[in-house]
């Protein structure tokens, strides 16, 4: 999907020059420091979340309301119950 996606980018010229990114199927995954998890959930009022983070959010709830949970799952609460 991911290749298909520059593919399409680049057939539009939407950029100058040819997207060079690499898309390789994932090595590894390495979770976030504990104080990283839910972090946008947790502090809806720092200014990078609510400038950056809070327009995603409701543009979510508008484009795919059918996938849009009201209460977010957090990532502390799964990882705490396993």
């Amino acid at each position: 999907m991911a290749e298909a996606y520059v593919k399409q980018l680049d057939d539009l010229k939407v950029f100058k020059h040819p997207i060079v990114t690499r898309i390789s199927q994932l090595q590894a995954f390495y979770p976030a420091e504990p104080y990283h998890q839910d972090y946008a959930t947790l502090h809806p009022y720092q200014p990078y979340v609510s400038y950056n983070d809070l327009p995603k959010v409701e543009k979510l709830k508008q484009l795919m309301p059918e996938v849009y949970r009201q209460k977010p799952v957090l990532v502390g609460a799964a990882t705490a119950n396993n």
